[in-house]
């Protein structure tokens, strides 16, 4: 299965908002590893969410993918999330953990080695990327760190984007 990374929101170093802000864990040690590993989180008893690491080892900040347009294995990714709508297999970061069966065994890969999950290069180049506030969290809400590609349809949330100084 494969999709084009169409929408992500950021959590730098000491964003209150990110899951480092108060320090390492047990629940969240991978996202304070080198560049380029997955974290992966079980939010609202419900839902896996996965993340990106971007910093050094022993810096926590990561970037949570948001939404992807699927590209291949579009079957399995209805089966995974039971639906026919190929617009809503991904588009937000619960359905795309569904969809691509990520969960707690994906935790701490390496996304930039050959494995379960990786990330690859672009398959065509990226339209015009917006940003705007993220979503659904209650601190540093001001902050435009939600970038998404504007004209596409797989983004999950509004694709009203803010201007930045």
């Amino acid at each position: 299965m494969t999709g084009r990374i169409v929408e992500t929101e950021a959590y730098p170093p000491g964003d209150r908002s990110g899951h480092s802000y108060r320090g390492r864990t047990a629940r969240n040690g991978s996202l304070f590893l080198d560049k380029g590993f997955a974290y992966v989180y079980f939010i609202y008893g419900t839902s896996y969410m996965l993340n990106v690491t971007s910093e050094e080892p022993g810096v926590g900040a990561g970037v949570l993918l948001r939404a992807i347009e699927p590209l291949e294995g579009i079957n399995r990714m209805k089966r995974h999330r039971n639906t026919e709508k190929l617009r809503d297999l991904a588009r937000g970061p619960g359905r795309l953990a569904a969809a691509l069966q990520i969960n707690q065994r994906l935790d701490g890969v390496d996304l930039c080695a050959s494995g379960p999950l990786w990330l690859g290069t672009a398959v065509r180049e990226t339209a015009h990327i917006g940003a705007t506030v993220r979503i659904g969290i209650t601190r540093e809400v001001d902050r435009p760190l939600r970038f998404f590609e504007v004209s596409n349809p797989f983004v999950s949330g509004p694709r009203i984007e803010i201007r930045i100084p």
